[in-house]
């Protein structure tokens, strides 16, 4: 799929146009590819700081909770859907955010793709300047006309890696890039660049040339499993959903999966992103560990995206419970019941000095 299938092509182009661009000046500065995936990778985290710092704050306030929310638990306990109606409400009114864990994770899931497509080569179109050193050592092993021979990996090679290769190739002198974009007289055509991804000289895979990647690879999977489990073991019980904690679990092996695909500039970028979000994690947690907690206020009459969600998905399920019957308004007067055509009024309908019954006319008395 080309970008012009999709209709914001020109904002996504644009910011990968933008990345690339940051990313050839910091080549221009530090002319070492790996350093420039670090300074880079450095950047984006202290402009996410603020976001991973309202993520503690936030987890600090649910901590603060816990008595009530136990109170609530004791309360209706084994009514599940109950405590889960009552907690959200509670939730919804100090306005404190359960899925405030995730969002940092998943706000890294368009960087991380960005990052993808600029440090992707073959690419077309090309997110580095033309005229950047970067785009000229990149050109050297990737020019427009694929070579016969790979060419020595030189503006690339970081950690005896060349940080275009992906660790799947990694130790082989005579791997190949797939270029899916390439096209010629117009129409598009297979075409792939031989690439050195192991030691020069050597015609087949060497194992300890393949080492760093393995272990750059192994880092990424590590760090980013210690991280989801950095954040679960600082929430308090109850706090992360079954969906928040599967998706903790499930994310590690994923990245695993991709960390052998890609290439291994990449792995390096989200090793490097992992070890500062530890870091961050963990001198802020211990901040907040040693401030002291006040109970959250109630929250403004402002909502937030999730409280609406989770108050029409508690509206929807009270009607489908309820059905058509509606609630009879309190405080409305029961309506007289109407006298029956032909009959006698009611004791509480006669009128006073009215014939009939005790309090109607009495009767004269019979002489004697």
């Amino acid at each position: 799929m080309t970008g012009a299938s999709v209709p914001w092509s020109p904002l996504w182009q644009g910011l990968l146009t933008g990345l690339g661009w940051v990313l050839a000046q910091i080549y221009n500065l530090v002319p070492n590819y790996g350093i420039t995936i670090i300074i880079l990778t450095v950047l984006i985290r202290v402009l996410l700081l603020p976001l991973g710092i309202k993520q503690v704050k936030s987890m600090q306030r649910m901590q603060a909770l816990q008595p009530r929310v136990k109170t609530i638990q004791q309360r209706y306990k084994g009514n599940k859907q109950k405590i889960q109606e009552e907690t959200m409400k509670l939730y919804q009114e100090l306005g404190v955010s359960p899925f405030s864990g995730c969002w940092p994770m998943l706000l890294q899931m368009p960087i991380l793709i960005s990052m993808y497509s600029v440090l992707r080569f073959p690419q077309h179109p090309s997110h580095l300047p033309a005229s950047s050193e970067l785009r000229q050592q990149v050109a050297l092993q990737i020019p427009e006309t694929p070579p016969k021979k790979a060419p020595p990996p030189t503006g690339t090679a970081f950690l005896f890696m060349n940080l275009l290769c992906p660790p799947l190739q990694a130790g082989s002198p005579s791997a190949a890039l797939r270029d899916p974009g390439a096209t010629k007289a117009g129409q598009r055509v297979a075409a792939s660049y031989p690439i050195d991804c192991g030691a020069a000289g050597r015609s087949s895979r060497d194992f300890p040339a393949a080492i760093p990647y393995y272990l750059v690879a192994g880092a990424m999977i590590v760090t980013t499993y210690y991280s989801s489990r950095q954040m679960q073991k600082a929430s308090p019980p109850g706090a992360q959903s079954q969906q928040q904690q599967a998706i903790q679990r499930i994310m590690p092996l994923t990245f695993g999966f991709f960390a052998f695909i890609v290439p291994v500039g990449l792995v390096l970028y989200w090793t490097i992103s992992n070890l500062w979000q530890i870091g961050q994690q963990h001198f802020v947690l211990k901040a907040a560990a040693h401030a002291p907690t006040e109970p959250p206020k109630p929250a403004k009459a402002k909502r937030g995206f999730m409280s609406r969600m989770m108050e029409q998905a508690q509206t929807e399920r009270a009607r489908r419970e309820g059905g058509a019957a509606k609630a009879k308004p309190k405080g409305q007067a029961k309506p007289k019941p109407k006298p029956k055509p032909g009959g006698k009024p009611s004791g509480s309908q006669r009128k006073p000095g009215s014939g009939g019954g005790d309090g109607g006319s009495r009767k004269k008395r019979p002489k004697r």
